[in-house]
């Protein structure tokens, strides 16, 4: 289950619909990501074929991202109390 977000613009389109601050382009597949991050039991179940599901490393050890498009990744924590992702991110990091 998503328990935290890091990205308002991303919590809203999630619990709301909202897409105001999210790229149009990205909209149906951060869509599909989060549905499935939302049901998942461990990071890997984010290792979908395309998604380029990676451990992230330096500053941002501990976290996981996969790929939406170009630079841009979702990226996540996943809480030690539980199956849930926590700090979810829209970000473009490169």
């Amino acid at each position: 289950m998503i328990k935290s977000f890091r990205s308002k613009a991303l919590e809203r389109f999630w619990w709301k619909g909202e897409a105001r601050r999210v790229d149009q382009r990205h909209t149906a597949k951060l869509r599909r990501q989060l549905g499935l991050l939302d049901v998942a039991k461990v990071p890997e179940a984010m290792d979908v074929p395309g998604w380029r599901f990676h451990r992230l490393g330096g500053d941002k050890a501990g976290r996981y991202a996969v790929w939406v498009d170009q630079n841009w990744r979702l990226t996540f924590a996943w809480s030690n109390e539980g199956p849930d992702a926590v700090d979810v991110d829209y970000e473009d990091y490169h």
